[in-house]
């Protein structure tokens, strides 16, 4: 067996056990990190930018760092990935997405992930593709395309971060850079099989210029995909702590991965079918009803419960868009600043969806923006309302199973769920409603469909109750481990993709 595939699926927890014994060092790790995206990228399109010489010259340092006793961090010598879209790292191209008139645009600056991962040694390696300003819950574009499922290659991975979803689930890399403004961590999540953590806002500071208050409306993370709980874990104790340039980073100490070995005994689940609101595919449903037994068996009181959300799942939907677009009208006004005015001069660079919710966006008016963080309340009220009762909230993360590629760099989620009409940019997700309330969320992988497609469950807890949402996690993994799911996308026949 090669050093490439021997490595392939062994988790962060794994890889540290390795290099602290010298039975692996970094240069070995990356080695068969390099030969593994050079062997499989090709059929995924997962990573869209590459940098295998800075990695080798870092992997070199950090080994040289071990033989000479050096203290190490956390990540030390593990390589992940960055995400394309609002994640930089000095030298590196960022397109926001893949848009074509941003190809040639080099970052001078650094986003929390990763400064915050090179300080504790992990190693980048590269950036994943992800959709335009990570405005729909699928991941393509007009510069590079879709991302493909590794458990059916026709598929889509979900989005927005659906290219480091990829690069996880097929043993590319063991962790990989989420960012999570609707569900964009737990979505691809949940189409992938992964764990796809966010954290409670404030947990990982959010650091962005010239609008430090940008990541509020709605509330926007910076988080990990792995294969694992511990995984997860590792990385949240490297991501998170304060940090004096977000007025609103939480300055406490958090024992992450001590919540592992935690019991779920005792605890109280509401469990959600649909959020009120959302109509679920049937295989979904089922998938995730099964799931919670799980916690019944490990102790827990589940009770399945109602929010008593009145409003349409299409006028929320509504909502997140636009409470999301002044953010982004910010960065196509900064471009603009800088001489790139993509909505006058590069519009074909833009889906036609999004360019209909930008225009919608610049006539918005200041009542416009009040009624809807009246809605927003209203949804805080009800998930808090019941969290005044519960210790978690369980719901199937997605409504609908991985969706078909298309070849016109536009790929949306499905129109429909049950005969009922949803948005397809993101209408079909039960993820963004925790952006607009700042809990704590996990999508899990739950089982699959009988197609052998992944399907998530959603766990959200209390506001800062990150160690009961990783507990629970870690109990249902235990009861319910997952990692056989992986050997479909070991076994997937790549050359037969390429000679295609």
């Amino acid at each position: 067996m090669s050093l490439s595939n021997e490595l392939s699926y062994l988790s962060v927890a794994e890889l540290k056990t390795k290099i602290a014994s010298r039975e692996l060092s970094p240069v070995d790790i990356i080695e068969g990190v390099i030969g593994r995206i050079e062997e499989r990228n090709e059929s995924l399109n997962a990573f869209v930018h590459l940098d295998f010489e800075g990695a080798r010259q870092r992997a070199k340092k950090a080994e040289d760092q071990l033989m000479s006793g050096e203290d190490v961090g956390i990540m030390h010598g593990i390589p992940t990935a960055l995400k394309d879209l609002f994640d930089f790292k000095p030298g590196w191209p960022s397109t926001f997405g893949g848009i074509p008139a941003l190809k040639d645009f080099i970052a001078d600056f650094y986003c929390v992930y990763a400064e915050r991962m090179e300080q504790k040694g992990a190693i980048l390696v590269g950036k994943t593709n992800s959709p335009v300003m990570g405005f729909r819950g699928t991941c393509d574009n007009y510069l590079f395309g879709p991302s493909r499922n590794p458990f059916n290659l026709a598929k889509n991975t979900g989005g927005s971060s659906g290219g480091s979803a990829a690069a996880v689930a097929d043993g590319l890399l063991p962790v990989a850079e989420g960012t999570d403004g609707g569900g964009s961590i737990r979505i691809p999540a949940a189409w992938c099989g992964l764990y796809g953590y966010k954290a409670s806002f404030g947990r990982i500071p959010f650091v962005a210029r010239p609008n430090v208050f940008g990541g509020l409306n709605p509330f926007l993370f910076e988080g990990t995909l792995t294969r694992n709980v511990e995984d997860a874990a590792i990385g949240l104790t490297a991501l998170a702590g304060y940090d004096s340039r977000d007025p609103f980073s939480i300055d406490d100490k958090v024992n992450y991965m001590g919540a592992l070995s935690k019991s779920v005994k005792g605890m109280k689940i509401a469990y959600s079918p649909d959020f009120d609101v959302f109509p679920v595919d049937k295989q979904v449903a089922e998938v995730v009803r099964n799931a919670v037994k799980v916690f019944e068996q490990a102790g827990a009181h589940v009770e399945e419960v109602k929010f008593g959300i009145t409003r349409d799942q299409r006028e929320l939907s509504d909502l997140w868009s636009r409470l999301i677009l002044p953010s982004n009208i910010d960065t196509l006004e900064n471009f603009k600043a800088q001489g790139i005015d993509i909505l006058k001069d590069h519009k074909g660079d833009l889906p036609p969806q999004y360019i209909e919710w930008l225009e919608k966006g610049y006539k918005l008016n200041v009542l416009d923006m009040n009624r809807d963080q009246h809605m927003r309340t209203e949804i805080y009220d009800s998930i808090q309302n019941v969290l005044e009762q519960y210790d978690l909230i369980i719901t199937p993360t997605v409504a609908s199973l991985p969706v078909d590629n298309t070849n016109d760099g536009n790929t949306m989620g499905p129109t429909q769920i049950n005969g009922v009409e949803v948005d397809p940019l993101i209408g079909w997700c039960l993820t963004y409603f925790t952006n607009f309330t700042g809990h704590p969320s996990a999508s899990i992988p739950a089982g699959l469909s009988k197609e052998n497609l992944p399907i998530g469950m959603q766990i959200i807890g209390r506001r800062y109750a990150d160690t009961d949402v990783l507990a629970a996690s870690a109990v249902f993994e235990r009861m319910r481990p997952w990692n056989s799911i992986y050997d479909i996308c070991k076994n997937r026949d790549i050359s037969n993709f390429i000679a295609n």
